[in-house]
């Protein structure tokens, strides 16, 4: 879990984010205000990668959720994650396609809360970047 928290497409990702959507007149009038690193990142940095930050966790979270090699490898039997349990579900001489598809139903449900979790954060990103002036 802990090494899929930080990727490459994450830096990437928050690095075009912020570039693009932090001027540096903010940081620098911060600085010339007084305020300390810790209070510019607080007040100024966050609130303004707030969207981004939301999709990132949406998409790793999706990214995690999805990925079946990695726990077919590691995990056992009798500990299958969701999508390893639909596979062996799906394995055999005779499938039972309305097990198999129950299961996949519900183990769409964590990631459609997720994104009603996210969702207002992500909208509000998106509306926020559509607004002139």
């Amino acid at each position: 879990m802990a090494p899929g928290l930080v990727s490459a497409f994450g830096v990437f990702f928050m690095t075009q984010y912020l570039r693009q959507a932090l001027p540096m007149e903010l940081i620098d009038a911060a600085r010339v205000d007084g305020a300390s690193t810790l209070r510019t990142y607080r007040s100024i940095v966050l609130p303004i990668a707030r969207p981004a930050t939301a999709v990132l966790g949406l998409l790793t979270f999706v990214a995690s959720w999805n990925d079946f090699f990695w726990p077919l490898v590691v995990l056992n039997a009798e500990n299958p994650t969701v999508q390893v349990a639909i596979s062996s579900l799906s394995s055999g001489i005779e499938v039972d396609y309305a097990l198999t598809l129950t299961g996949a139903v519900v183990g769409t449900f964590p990631i459609l809360l997720v994104f009603v979790l996210f969702g207002r954060q992500i909208i509000g990103g998106i509306m926020h970047g559509a607004v002139k002036g």
